[in-house]
C-alpha cells in the first residue's frame, strides 16, 4: 500500500473517530439502549461514493477497532463489528445495484441492517430470543437516524467539487 494511500486511509479514520466521539459525548437520543444517530457512517457512505469499498471497509474496522480500544468498551465491540458488517454489506450491495444517487435509502436500509446485525450478535451473547422485543424500536430509530445520516452524507456529496474531496483511487 502506498503512504499517500495509507495517509488517506488515516485521515478518515480520524474522522471518523472524531465524529464518533463527539457523537458519544452528546445526550441520548432516546430512554432506549443503543439508539444513537451513527454519523460516522457519514465517512462509510463518503467513502463509497468516492473511493472503493475496499477504502471504506478499512476505515470501518479501524473504527470499530480503536472506538472500542479507546472508550474502553471492548464488551461493545462484537456488537460494533457485527451490526458495522451487517451494516456495509447492505450498502455495499445497495451501491452496486441503485448507484450513487440513492445514498439517502441506503443509508436507511444499512442503518436497518447495523441494527439487525447487533440483534442478531445478542440473540447469540445472550442465548435467548427475548431481545427481540426491541426490533419494532430499532427498526423506527434506523429509519430515522439513516435517513439522517444518509441526507447528511448526500448534501455534502453535492456541495463539494471532485477536486475538493481528498481520496486517491
Amino acid at each position: 500500500m502506498k503512504v499517500k494511500h495509507m495517509t488517506f486511509l488515516a485521515m478518515y479514520t480520524t474522522i471518523a473517530l472524531t465524529i464518533f466521539v463527539v457523537e458519544a459525548m452528546l445526550p441520548p437520543l432516546a430512554p432506549i439502549p443503543g439508539i444513537k444517530l451513527g454519523l460516522a457512517n457519514v465517512v462509510t457512505l463518503w467513502l463509497l461514493y468516492y473511493a472503493t469499498w475496499k477504502d471504506a471497509l478499512c476505515v470501518l474496522l479501524m473504527r470499530i477497532l480503536i472506538a472500542s480500544m479507546v472508550t474502553g468498551q471492548m464488551v461493545s465491540f462484537s456488537y460494533s463489528l457485527c451490526g458495522g458488517l451487517f451494516c456495509f454489506v447492505a450498502m455495499v450491495l445497495l451501491f452496486r445495484l441503485l448507484g450513487k444517487k440513492h445514498i439517502p435509502f441506503i443509508s436507511v436500509i444499512g442503518a436497518l441492517f447495523h441494527n439487525l446485525g447487533q440483534i442478531c450478535i445478542a440473540m447469540v451473547i445472550l442465548r435467548s430470543a427475548s431481545i427481540l422485543v426491541y426490533l419494532p424500536m430499532l427498526t423506527i430509530s434506523g429509519i430515522l437516524t439513516g435517513a439522517f445520516t444518509g441526507l447528511c452524507a448526500w448534501f455534502a456529496s453535492r456541495r463539494l467539487r471532485k477536486d475538493q474531496v481528498w481520496f486517491i483511487r
